[in-house]
């Protein structure tokens, strides 16, 4: 049974530490995963998430893998959940299938409209459109922890910063006790954000953190995420583009220095986005001299 507090982790004077993949596409890209995730669970996370694929693609095997790792790990998952696609019936039904394998931790999502479309975000006829009518869905059906997403760096479709600002405040009234950054390249937005809900609500913000092995990936990822790469970080990346040992190093000096700044600034720990690779990220916990949950 899943009893760890994800919210009292986070206020706990050692700083939190988790571990973010994204769903393999089929069975040798789970085994795959799985050898990334038992290597990392030797650092003892805090608690680690599997994430949907782009318009909720690939929901099925993201419920199924996140299943594996409470029965077969030691490791405390977040369950990740959006709206795409889903009615409210079939929202509930993932919740109750979360919730038969002891899984109290949920991540609460709009979600990304499905790929191939104009962008526009459609609800499902009988579903959701909003994260924070899903956190008060996921509470209303019983003792859920609900995490949601938080944008140091404005979200794509919010017109400026003080909305999502205001945005992250509904979700919090709705229910959630704790926020995952997108991925963060300037140490200032997140503290920016951070700051600003701080004046107006308790809610903890662990600052999303991706150590960067491939160029091309890291730019794919920022337009698509709408998280704009300072170019201090671009232009370190690009001076060794051609060495691809050399861009992982460089990745995990720049992850490094931007976890040493958000932690001194009082970031309540680190929300790793591995990529489904265990060894830069563990560099870069090493790095930091971590220890471990338990």
């Amino acid at each position: 049974m899943d009893t760890v507090s994800i919210p009292t982790d986070l206020r706990a004077e050692r700083p939190s530490v988790s571990f973010e993949f994204f769903p393999p596409k089929d069975d040798a890209g789970e085994a795959v995963l799985m050898d990334a995730i038992r290597r990392l669970e030797r650092a003892r996370p805090d608690f680690v998430s599997i994430t949907y694929g782009a318009g909720g693609s690939s929901q099925d095997r993201t419920v199924h893998v996140t299943e594996r790792i409470a029965r077969e790990t030691t490791l405390t998952p977040l369950a990740h959940l959006t709206c795409v696609g889903a009615s409210v019936a079939q929202l509930r039904n993932v919740v109750g299938q979360y919730a038969a394998v002891g899984i109290r931790n949920i991540l609460a999502l709009r979600g990304d409209p499905p790929r191939g479309g104009d962008g526009t975000w459609v609800a499902h006829p009988d579903g959701l459109s909003h994260a924070d009518e899903l956190v008060r869905l996921i509470r209303s059906l019983g003792d859920f922890t609900v995490g949601v997403a938080a944008f140091p760096d404005v979200h794509p479709e919010s017109p400026d910063f003080e909305h999502d600002v205001e945005v992250l405040i509904r979700k919090a009234d709705a229910g959630a006790e704790f926020a995952v950054t997108q991925m963060v390249f300037d140490a200032s937005t997140y503290l920016r954000l951070r700051d600003a809900v701080a004046a107006r609500r308790d809610l903890p913000i662990t600052p999303g953190l991706m150590p960067v092995t491939n160029v091309k990936q890291i730019a794919r990822m920022s337009e698509l995420m709408g998280t704009p790469l300072p170019e201090a970080v671009v232009s370190r990346l690009a001076a060794v583009e051609g060495d691809p040992e050399a861009v992982r190093q460089v990745g995990v000096e720049i992850a490094t220095e931007l976890a040493e700044a958000m932690l001194a600034e009082g970031a309540p720990g680190l929300h790793f986005i591995t990529m489904n690779r265990s060894t830069a990220t563990l560099q870069v916990y090493e790095n930091l001299g971590l220890t471990a949950a338990r």
